[in-house]
């Protein structure tokens, strides 16, 4: 179980860690012509680069806290946050005509919410 936790959270660390550089360095006028990223045509640069600096903190607590045995619970509590971010996501994939994106999102939703429960739950 311990094993498939580390798995899972690391996967989601890349995904994060993706998602999070993609919006905080790549200009928002690119990002909205990319597919997926139409969303980004109707926000401000401000909230686009916000939401990437919470990937990349996501990353971050998704692997560090557990990987030096400092507060390791910050990692269940990472993933419960990771569901949130999700769960808005699909909302404005829906939105946007990209349910595609939404369904990987609800994938993503899982494999955090199985994150937060082993971690919980050990």
């Amino acid at each position: 179980m311990d094993l498939a936790r580390w798995i899972a959270a690391g996967l989601l660390a890349v995904v994060a860690l993706t998602g999070g550089v993609s919006k905080v360095f790549v200009p928002r006028e690119k990002l909205a012509a990319a597919r997926g990223g139409e969303w980004t045509a109707d926000a401000r640069t401000g909230f686009v680069k916000s939401l990437g600096g919470l990937e990349l903190l996501a990353a971050l607590g998704l692997v560090l806290p557990a990987a030096t045995g400092i507060a390791p619970v910050l990692v269940p509590v990472t993933a419960v946050c990771w569901v949130l971010l999700m769960v808005g996501a699909m909302i404005t994939h829906v939105r946007h005509g990209s349910a595609g994106f939404a369904v990987l999102n609800l994938g993503y939703l899982t494999v955090a919410a199985f994150v937060a429960w082993a971690g919980f739950a050990a």
